[in-house]
């Protein structure tokens, strides 16, 4: 076994530890870590990769970009950590399945990062003795399923950056309501404002010489890494064999997608992917016009996705090597109005019989319209990222039908909100920080 190096997006000639990458979470001259190389698995994998286990496959995936750093034995206590639950592919018509990561602790898809990051994150702050402060920005999920997969863990203390108003009140008790070594920051402005002061304070000289940082966002290589887990497993589970595949993505900052991208490079043999968004659709932009130009985000009934100036299109980039051509030729993207979301939940609801969240109809949409305009011959799975009870005021509306509150979101609703407001400028949100580390 080998030791994988890491550079940033910014300075492709200056290396890090798989350990500092981690603790660091974003670069020091702001750029997002990336593997020296993409591993590529050998052909005998994929052969036999259909009867292996979930876990079993992940551990193989893992270790390429772990390498000596994390000895086997504790891997594997990572990868047994992260996957305590199922990702099934759930099949509606012949070409048609979805791909269900909402069976975590929090009901949606970021609890395989965040599950794997905190496990990892532990397993290096143990070797530091010093108390690490997880700075994260959230449009929903992340904050839930970082907060939770974080909790209570010895010497980390997180503190989780939302827009107000702007997630659902499911999402928002997610990560308001634990107390212990979890702080809530209630922004008075767009996720992008979440995101950008986070990023400041990484560049803050004086809170990180006082202070050690790092982020649980997917700007972090450690969450990225678990996301190209489930598309191994899938296509291990695909229905027809023989039959090429594509992947839907619904995507807001990206991570997703390009989790995808890295598992392709790994050579798993996917067609195409899909970059399916709502109406904050910069990347489809690019896709056509070769343009990248972040714009303030719009609100969304699939919230989770409204981000105008997607972080990690910088790692999309660069895995072409900002080569156009070769982009498109991997991805595709189309973006959907609210309208045309609850259109798409109706739908699946009345003739499959699923409901789905907000976001997985921007997924079904993407793939729909993919297949329109190509050979229909394929096994197309799009992306369902979170459990429609998340969204329940929304997705009820939209299907006109009760959707059941899970035991476990039920629990969270009766818990206590405990944040603390604050604008969107860096100096208040500094000063509300200090105050509270």
């Amino acid at each position: 076994m080998s030791v994988m190096k890491f550079y940033s997006t910014n300075n492709t000639s200056s290396f890090s530890s798989l350990k500092e990458a981690v603790l660091q979470g974003l670069a020091p001259d702001n750029g997002l870590y990336m593997p020296e190389h993409i591993p590529v698995l050998p052909p005998e994998f994929f052969k036999e990769m259909s009867d292996m286990t979930f876990a079993q496959i992940a551990f193989t995936v893992a270790q390429k970009f772990t390498g000596d750093d994390v000895p086997a034995g504790d891997l594997n206590k990572i990868i047994g950590h992260t996957l305590q639950f199922d990702a099934p592919l759930v099949h509606l018509e012949d070409n048609i399945s979805v791909l269900e990561l909402f069976h975590g602790p929090t009901m949606a898809f970021k609890d395989f990062g965040a599950r794997f990051m905190s496990q990892l994150l532990g397993y290096f702050a143990a070797q530091i003795k010093r108390e690490i402060v997880i700075l994260v920005a959230t449009s929903g999920d992340t904050g839930s399923a970082v907060a939770n997969g974080f909790l209570g863990v010895k010497g980390i203390r997180v503190i989780v950056l939302y827009p107000s108003g702007k997630v659902s009140d499911i999402q928002e008790k997610q990560f308001t309501t634990l107390g212990s070594n979890i702080t809530a920051l209630e922004v008075q402005g767009t996720f992008d404002d979440c995101q950008r002061l986070v990023k400041s304070a990484f560049l803050d000289s004086g809170l990180r010489d006082s202070y050690f940082l790092t982020s649980a966002n997917s700007i972090n290589i450690a969450r990225l890494i678990p996301q190209s887990f489930y598309y191994f497993y899938a296509y291990a589970g695909r229905k027809h064999a023989n039959r090429p595949v594509v992947f839907s993505v619904p995507s807001g900052n990206f991570g997703n997608l390009t989790a995808g991208l890295i598992a392709k490079r790994m050579g798993l043999p996917v067609k195409q992917f899909v970059a399916a968004t709502n109406v904050n659709d910069v990347v489809p932009e690019y896709l056509k016009t070769a343009n990248m130009i972040p714009r303030p985000s719009k609100h969304t009934l699939s919230n989770a996705m409204d981000v105008g100036n997607p972080s990690n299109f910088a790692r999309m980039e660069d895995l072409y090597k900002k080569d156009f051509e070769a982009i498109c030729r991997d991805i595709v993207g189309y973006a959907f109005t609210d309208a045309e979301t609850v259109n798409a939940m109706q739908f699946v609801s009345k003739h499959y019989h699923y409901v789905l969240d907000p976001h997985g109809p921007i997924g079904y949409l993407g793939l729909k319209k993919y297949l329109s305009g190509h050979n229909g011959d394929v096994n197309g799975i799009f992306l369902e990222t979170a459990h429609p009870a998340k969204f329940r005021e929304v997705v009820e509306a939209a299907i006109h039908q009760p959707v059941a509150l899970p035991p476990v979101l039920e629990k969270f609703l009766k818990g206590k909100k405990l944040s603390i407001a604050v604008s969107k400028e860096y100096d208040d949100f500094k000063k509300t920080l200090l105050q509270h580390l």
